[in-house]
């Protein structure tokens, strides 16, 4: 794993996940493929707390104190969109 970026690893991850879903690998190989598995699991771990730690720098008001803002994840339903919302 060569500096690999969060969503190839994700990537990587589901396919794996796919192939051990089938069955029919031999041991060694279901092995091998859990343990890149395991790998790709604690990158991805790793690069969402760093994602974290800096969203709560970002949110920090100007005294450095974190403060809690609402978050709504979107919705990619068109019905959900706001009429006054531009985008």
């Amino acid at each position: 794993m060569s500096n690999p970026t969060f969503e190839k690893a994700l990537q990587e991850l589901d396919q794996i996940v796919e192939k051990m879903e089938k069955g029919g690998l031999p041991l060694n190989d279901s092995l091998a493929l859990f343990e890149k598995g395991v790998k790709l699991a604690r990158f991805l771990r790793g690069e969402l707390e760093k994602a974290e730690k800096k969203v709560d720098i970002l949110l920090k008001d100007a005294k450095g104190e974190p403060h809690e803002e609402t978050f709504e994840a979107a919705d990619s339903g068109e019905d959900s969109k706001k009429e006054d919302d531009p985008f």
